[in-house]
Protein backbone atom coordinates (compact mmCIF):
# COMPACT_ATOMS: atom_id res chain seq x y z
CA UNK A 1 0.00 0.00 0.00
CA UNK A 2 1.40 3.39 -1.00
CA UNK A 3 1.79 6.11 1.59
CA UNK A 4 -0.24 9.10 0.43
CA UNK A 5 1.43 12.46 0.87
CA UNK A 6 -0.77 15.46 0.14
CA UNK A 7 1.13 18.61 -0.85
CA UNK A 8 -1.06 21.71 -0.74
CA UNK A 9 0.79 24.67 -2.25
CA UNK A 10 -0.11 27.22 -4.91
CA UNK A 11 3.43 26.98 -6.29
CA UNK A 12 3.90 24.16 -8.79
CA UNK A 13 7.66 24.48 -8.20
CA UNK A 14 7.26 23.72 -4.48
CA UNK A 15 4.92 20.79 -5.18
CA UNK A 16 7.38 19.32 -7.68
CA UNK A 17 10.34 20.03 -5.37
CA UNK A 18 8.73 18.13 -2.49
CA UNK A 19 7.94 15.22 -4.81
CA UNK A 20 11.53 15.15 -6.10
CA UNK A 21 13.05 15.37 -2.61
CA UNK A 22 11.18 12.39 -1.20
CA UNK A 23 13.32 9.27 -1.12
CA UNK A 24 12.47 6.52 -3.57
CA UNK A 25 9.81 4.32 -2.13
CA UNK A 26 6.19 3.46 -1.86
CA UNK A 27 4.84 7.04 -1.94
CA UNK A 28 1.90 8.49 -3.79
CA UNK A 29 2.16 12.28 -3.91
CA UNK A 30 -1.16 14.04 -4.32
CA UNK A 31 -1.09 17.72 -5.23
CA UNK A 32 -3.49 20.58 -4.57
CA UNK A 33 -2.98 24.14 -5.84
CA UNK A 34 -5.28 25.90 -3.35
CA UNK A 35 -6.64 25.40 0.14
CA UNK A 36 -10.16 24.42 -0.87
CA UNK A 37 -8.95 21.74 -3.27
CA UNK A 38 -6.50 20.56 -0.60
CA UNK A 39 -9.14 20.31 2.13
CA UNK A 40 -11.43 18.37 -0.21
CA UNK A 41 -8.56 15.96 -0.98
CA UNK A 42 -7.88 15.50 2.75
CA UNK A 43 -11.45 14.27 3.11
CA UNK A 44 -11.52 12.07 0.03
CA UNK A 45 -7.96 10.70 -0.18
CA UNK A 46 -7.21 10.22 3.56
CA UNK A 47 -3.49 11.04 3.25
CA UNK A 48 -0.83 9.69 5.61
CA UNK A 49 0.92 13.08 5.67
CA UNK A 50 -0.17 16.64 4.83
CA UNK A 51 2.24 19.34 3.69
CA UNK A 52 0.37 22.64 3.85
CA UNK A 53 1.42 26.07 2.64
CA UNK A 54 0.18 28.79 4.96
CA UNK A 55 -0.77 31.36 2.30
CA UNK A 56 -3.11 29.90 -0.28
CA UNK A 57 -5.89 31.11 -2.58
CA UNK A 58 -9.58 30.15 -2.10
CA UNK A 59 -9.01 28.84 1.44
CA UNK A 60 -5.90 29.87 3.35
CA UNK A 61 -3.56 27.39 5.00
CA UNK A 62 -4.69 28.90 8.31
CA UNK A 63 -8.32 28.07 7.49
CA UNK A 64 -7.41 24.54 6.40
CA UNK A 65 -5.44 24.10 9.65
CA UNK A 66 -8.44 25.28 11.71
CA UNK A 67 -10.75 22.82 9.92
CA UNK A 68 -8.29 19.98 10.55
CA UNK A 69 -8.19 20.85 14.26
CA UNK A 70 -12.00 20.61 14.51
CA UNK A 71 -12.00 16.93 13.51
CA UNK A 72 -10.24 14.36 15.68
CA UNK A 73 -9.84 11.93 12.78
CA UNK A 74 -7.90 14.60 10.84
CA UNK A 75 -5.83 15.86 13.78
CA UNK A 76 -3.96 12.54 13.92
CA UNK A 77 -2.59 12.99 10.38
CA UNK A 78 1.00 14.26 10.53
CA UNK A 79 1.10 17.87 9.34
CA UNK A 80 3.98 19.97 8.03
CA UNK A 81 3.17 23.69 7.67
CA UNK A 82 5.25 25.53 5.08
CA UNK A 83 5.81 29.24 4.64
CA UNK A 84 8.37 31.60 3.21
CA UNK A 85 8.04 33.75 6.33
CA UNK A 86 7.80 32.11 9.74
CA UNK A 87 6.27 35.26 11.22
CA UNK A 88 3.14 34.67 9.08
CA UNK A 89 2.60 31.47 11.04
CA UNK A 90 3.62 32.78 14.47
CA UNK A 91 1.11 35.64 14.13
CA UNK A 92 -1.65 33.01 14.37
CA UNK A 93 0.04 30.14 16.24
CA UNK A 94 2.55 30.54 19.04
CA UNK A 95 5.71 28.51 19.37
CA UNK A 96 6.66 25.90 20.27
CA UNK A 97 4.55 24.20 17.64
CA UNK A 98 3.09 21.16 19.38
CA UNK A 99 0.57 19.90 16.82
CA UNK A 100 2.60 20.13 13.62
CA UNK A 101 6.05 20.61 12.19
CA UNK A 102 7.11 23.84 10.49
CA UNK A 103 9.47 24.23 7.57
CA UNK A 104 10.54 27.57 6.13
CA UNK A 105 10.81 27.92 2.37
CA UNK A 106 13.12 27.41 0.60
CA UNK A 107 14.23 24.12 2.17
CA UNK A 108 16.56 21.28 1.28
CA UNK A 109 16.00 17.53 1.38
CA UNK A 110 17.43 17.08 4.90
CA UNK A 111 15.16 19.82 6.28
CA UNK A 112 12.17 18.21 4.53
CA UNK A 113 12.93 14.73 5.93
CA UNK A 114 13.51 16.19 9.43
CA UNK A 115 10.19 18.07 9.25
CA UNK A 116 8.35 14.90 8.17
CA UNK A 117 9.89 12.90 11.03
CA UNK A 118 9.00 15.66 13.50
CA UNK A 119 5.41 15.84 12.22
CA UNK A 120 5.00 12.07 12.57
CA UNK A 121 6.33 12.15 16.14
CA UNK A 122 3.98 15.00 17.07
CA UNK A 123 0.99 13.26 15.49
CA UNK A 124 1.61 10.18 17.66
CA UNK A 125 1.34 12.38 20.76
CA UNK A 126 -2.19 13.66 20.07
CA UNK A 127 -4.49 12.73 22.96
CA UNK A 128 -7.43 10.50 22.23
CA UNK A 129 -10.70 12.37 22.55
CA UNK A 130 -13.56 10.63 24.35
CA UNK A 131 -17.19 11.77 24.24
CA UNK A 132 -18.30 13.68 27.36
CA UNK A 133 -20.04 11.48 29.92
CA UNK A 134 -22.30 12.83 32.67
CA UNK A 135 -22.40 11.64 36.29
CA UNK A 136 -25.24 9.15 35.67
CA UNK A 137 -22.97 7.34 33.16
CA UNK A 138 -25.10 8.52 30.24
CA UNK A 139 -23.96 10.97 27.57
CA UNK A 140 -23.86 14.59 28.67
CA UNK A 141 -26.53 15.39 26.08
CA UNK A 142 -29.01 13.02 27.73
CA UNK A 143 -29.07 10.66 24.72
CA UNK A 144 -30.23 7.06 24.74
CA UNK A 145 -28.19 3.93 25.35
CA UNK A 146 -28.29 3.29 21.60
CA UNK A 147 -26.61 6.65 20.95
CA UNK A 148 -23.92 5.86 23.51
CA UNK A 149 -23.33 2.48 21.89
CA UNK A 150 -23.15 4.06 18.44
CA UNK A 151 -20.68 6.67 19.72
CA UNK A 152 -18.55 3.97 21.35
CA UNK A 153 -18.52 1.97 18.12
CA UNK A 154 -17.41 5.09 16.24
CA UNK A 155 -14.66 5.76 18.82
CA UNK A 156 -13.51 2.13 18.52
CA UNK A 157 -13.45 2.42 14.72
CA UNK A 158 -11.46 5.67 14.90
CA UNK A 159 -9.00 4.14 17.34
CA UNK A 160 -8.52 1.27 14.89
CA UNK A 161 -7.84 3.75 12.12
CA UNK A 162 -5.37 5.57 14.37
CA UNK A 163 -3.51 2.34 15.07
CA UNK A 164 -3.33 1.65 11.33
CA UNK A 165 -1.97 5.16 10.71
CA UNK A 166 0.59 4.71 13.48
CA UNK A 167 1.82 1.49 11.89
CA UNK A 168 2.00 3.15 8.48
CA UNK A 169 3.91 6.11 9.89
CA UNK A 170 6.30 3.77 11.68
CA UNK A 171 6.94 1.99 8.39
CA UNK A 172 7.47 5.32 6.66
CA UNK A 173 9.95 6.48 9.31
CA UNK A 174 11.80 3.16 9.07
CA UNK A 175 11.97 3.45 5.32
CA UNK A 176 13.24 7.04 5.46
CA UNK A 177 15.86 6.14 8.07
CA UNK A 178 17.00 3.24 5.91
CA UNK A 179 17.33 5.49 2.85
CA UNK A 180 19.28 8.12 4.81
CA UNK A 181 21.95 5.62 5.91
Amino acid sequence: MAHKILVIDDSKVIRMRVKDMLPDGNFEVIEAKNGLEGFNLINTEHPNLIMLDFLLPKMSGWEVYQEIQKRPELKVIPLVLMSGRKEEVTEKLTEPFELFSFIEKPFDQKQLIDAIKDAMAKARQHPKIAPPISQDNGPASGGSLGEVTALQERVDALEGEIETLKKQMSQLVGFIKQKLK
